[in-house]
């Protein structure tokens, strides 16, 4: 016998409630989430026809996957190079965005080109769908992944063959830097360093650039909330690594540094206050600050030909290759 049908509930105007949006991409209601097709702008891997640098993509977990791309190797002695490797974590404020979509993959095809690196750009899972701290969890598996090949084994042709192990780093932007500050935490000694590129920071006290663009700020403050719906506000660990109770950062063990900031942005002070902390806080590294003077944030995926996101890079791809 057939079970009795069970009545839907009827939809309320709570229901209906807009929580937070960012269109055409994303809105999120107080009780579901829709997507928009329009939002998604993916690109197939491939070996770029100025650049030269070949891309492809890999399943890491159920969870997880990765596009990789690795510069072009000229001469005969460049075949089995071993090249620095950025794992790299996108941002969106954890909730949008892809490794696989148009401005991604044009930012890192280039800038593998110009680094002459190795890239492992990770497709993590996204919030509300997947709260935080899937991401953090995802990158974690990700970070894994590329260091079983630190022996030359593993089943990445690339990572096995031009991999330096010695020269692995972590970076992102936006969300992508927390995530990377999270990872490195836990990472030990196994990375080299640490790039972060306008890191979505926040917390309750009140910082020189939150004023810069108050509603900026405020929908800065609604995003997190929607990210991670568990967390203890604005000074949770996982949001303000600055806050009381946050793990200390002289645990750090990478050796080096980087934060990049822009002028304009409302996180701009948040990232210079983690630069400050990480030098006052007894960590045996390097630490260096890089900033564009009036650009806002993630500047260099919106203008990424401005002198500005040039210097940027440069800057980036000098400290991995030092």
């Amino acid at each position: 016998m057939s079970a009795a049908p069970t009545a839907t509930p009827a939809a309320t105007a709570d229901d209906d409630e807009i929580m937070y949006e960012s269109m055409p991409r994303l809105r999120v209601y107080k009780s579901r989430v829709e997507r928009y097709p329009a939002g998604s702008d993916f690109v197939a891997a491939s070996t770029d026809a100025v650049t030269g640098v070949a891309s492809r993509d890999t399943a890491i977990s159920p969870n997880v996957s990765a596009r990789l791309y690795l510069p072009r190797l000229d001469t005969a002695d460049a075949v089995d190079a071993r090249l620095p490797v950025l794992v790299y974590y996108h941002g969106g404020g954890f909730c949008l965005f892809s490794a696989f979509d148009s401005t991604y993959h044009a930012y890192l095809n280039a800038f593998a080109a110009l680094a002459h690196a190795l890239v492992v750009s990770v497709e993590y899972r996204l919030a509300p769908e997947h709260p935080v701290p899937a991401a953090y969890a995802d990158s974690w598996d990700a970070l894994a992944w590329v260091v079983s090949h630190s022996s030359g084994a593993g089943h990445d042709p690339w990572l096995a063959r031009h991999a330096d192990p010695s020269r692995l780093y972590l970076g992102g932007d936006s969300a992508g830097a927390n995530i990377a500050h999270h990872v490195a935490m836990r990472a030990g000694a196994s990375i080299r360093g640490l790039v972060l590129v306008h890191p979505y920071f926040l917390g309750s006290d009140e910082v020189g650039s939150d004023g810069l663009d108050p509603a900026m700020r405020e929908r800065l403050g609604r995003l997190w909330r929607v990210a991670c719906p568990a967390a203890a506000g604005e000074d949770d660990p996982l949001i303000n690594p600055l806050a009381d109770g946050a793990p200390g950062l002289e645990a750090l063990a990478c050796g080096r540094v980087l934060v990049c900031v822009a002028g304009a942005d409302v996180l701009r002070d948040r990232g210079r206050a983690y630069y400050d902390r990480l030098g006052a806080s007894g960590w045996r590294g390097e630490a260096e600050m890089w900033q564009a003077p009036g650009k806002g944030h993630r500047f260099h995926l919106l203008e990424p030909g401005c002198d500005e996101a040039v210097a940027q890079d440069t800057a980036i791809s000098g400290f991995l290759n030092r």
